[in-house]
């Protein structure tokens, strides 16, 4: 009887030591799920809507003698961070606010006309041009290496290019080949003998956003 006796106590000591190993792991388990749970809460994706009435976007073009500039508006935008870091973005520009700014009166309303015409940017029928990322790179605490596609007339070309983010305002500047969209007008690369009068392929974007 004694021995039926220890050994059923041996067993009840063996079940509570068994029961608060499971109760012990339970409590693991739900720590490490809390855990897993906040961090990937804090590592959630958040989006910034771009300010389109606080951002801008300077366009430069080059010529044999001289150059042109102006403005285009941006139109709608977002920027998505994790853990405070730019992981893609994405906007749209009204290409029908396309004008220059470095020359008045007819002179200006000309050269706006001429670069909204099919020579160049046809905005009666392509009225937005949307840049998205690709790919980002982050080289520093406010740099980034940035693959997008850009579409232009209709047109989708891969570029890179670098942008900075600042608190609530990014920047980047973007050297476009207008080739590339078929705005071919005044290339020497498509025609002979234009002398003075050509037109460099590359032009340049410099982006501010605020968000």
């Amino acid at each position: 009887m004694m021995k039926q006796f220890n050994s059923s106590g041996s067993c009840i000591k063996k079940n509570k030591n068994n029961l608060k190993k499971i109760n012990t792991m339970k409590k693991l388990f739900v720590i490490a799920l809390a855990l897993v749970l906040s961090i990937n809460l804090s590592a959630q994706t958040e989006t910034k809507t771009v300010k389109t009435d606080k951002s801008k976007i300077v366009w430069k073009g080059y010529k044999v003698l001289g150059s042109h500039e102006g403005t285009i508006q941006v139109k709608s935008g977002t920027l998505d961070f994790k853990d405070g870091k730019l992981t893609a973005a994405e906007f749209t520009v009204d290409m029908t606010t396309l004008k220059s700014t470095d020359l008045e009166g007819e002179m200006a309303a000309k050269l706006n006309g001429h670069l909204k015409s099919d020579d160049f940017f046809g905005v009666e029928t392509y009225k937005t041009s949307t840049l998205k990322t690709t790919k980002v790179v982050s080289k520093s605490k406010n740099s980034y290496t940035v693959t997008a596609d850009l579409t232009i007339k209709g047109k989708k070309n891969p570029i890179t290019f670098e942008a900075a983010v600042y608190g609530s305002k990014a920047n980047a500047t973007l050297k476009v080949d207008r080739t590339l969209y078929d705005i071919k007008y005044g290339s020497t690369g498509f025609f002979d003998g234009l002398g003075d009068k050509a037109i460099y392929d590359e032009f340049d974007l410099v982006v501010d956003l605020q968000f």
